[in-house]
């Protein structure tokens, strides 16, 4: 009976030790993640002079409130324009319409390849598809030239539109039209529904998922461009926040200190939109993916 019971108990010592050490590694890596954050918090509390001279520390100091307040509203430069709040406002609007962009053009170049006959679509879908292999940094300077031509330096249609064009969203959406069942298109097609309405109508609500996991992809990208808003805006009032700390960082004139605490809380509140867009779309994001696999 004794015999019995340590037999039975024993798979459940090994269960549950096991489940310790999947945590235990799983805990250890999201502190070494969060470690870096917690740096950037800790030295954003402390004097510009004491980061210079000592780097991060234990120490918690009180400046807290007042590198935040220097963040959100006081500028850097000599238009008194690129406060916090602006430069937050202007990465915001290049997330926002970055992802948007690639979202709509990606769907409907998917849309064409899958659901119109056209006789080159696969030739024409691999062609889309090489145009990852040219980055931006590889065709920066004909972009700038474009845009500049087009009268679009310093404007949010210059920051957007030149990097709209998605070879990755159109290979997933394209990847997941495919997954959609014939006898959908087919009854659609007996219900009087036309190209426009079959698309708006069946194939935007399937998608949902799809495009929050694109949106967080492209929502991201955008959001921590760099290259680019420094090539093409040099009014302060259309810095982004990336372009902003930077700056703040590389401020080092005659006797004056770089303002490590303001550009450390500039660095955290730049993290907070992109963590709060993939905690708000997490389930849909895991599910757009693993969907697109059908």
């Amino acid at each position: 009976m004794n015999t019995e019971i340590v037999t039975q108990s024993a798979p459940r010592a090994r269960i549950k030790l096991s489940l310790v050490f999947d945590h235990g590694i799983l805990i250890l890596g999201a502190a070494f993640l969060i470690l870096p954050v917690l740096m950037l918090l800790q030295m954003s509390t402390m004097p510009d002079l004491f980061n210079m001279k000592n780097g991060p520390s234990f120490a918690i100091g009180d400046q807290l409130d007042e590198n935040f307040r220097k963040a959100m509203f006081e500028a850097d430069g000599f238009s008194g324009e690129n406060t916090g709040v602006q430069m937050l406002w202007n990465s915001l609007i290049l997330g926002l319409g970055f992802a948007a962009g690639k979202i709509v053009l990606g769907m409907m170049a998917a849309y064409a390849i899958v659901y119109f006959r056209m006789r080159f679509a696969t030739f024409a879908f691999w062609i889309i598809f090489t145009t990852l292999l040219l980055p931006l940094e590889v065709r920066i300077l004909p972009s700038y030239e474009i845009v500049q031509q087009l009268g679009m330096l310093n404007t949010y249609q210059g920051l957007i539109i030149p990097l709209i064009a998605s070879a990755t969203a159109t290979f997933f959406f394209r990847q997941y039209f495919r997954s959609i069942p014939e006898e959908l298109v087919e009854a659609a097609r007996i219900d009087g529904a036309g190209p426009f309405k079959f698309f708006i109508d069946i194939l935007v609500p399937l998608s949902r998922t799809m495009i929050a996991a694109m949106f967080i992809i492209m929502f991201v990208y955008g959001w921590n461009q760099y290259l680019w808003p420094t090539m093409i805006t040099t009014d302060e009032d259309m810095f982004t926040l990336v372009r902003g700390i930077k700056q703040i960082r590389q401020s080092l004139e005659g006797t004056s200190l770089p303002e490590y605490g303001r550009a450390n809380m500039l660095a955290l509140i730049a993290i907070l939109p992109p963590v709060l867009i993939v905690i708000f779309f997490q389930s849909w994001f895991v599910k757009g993916l693993t969907e697109s696999d059908k």
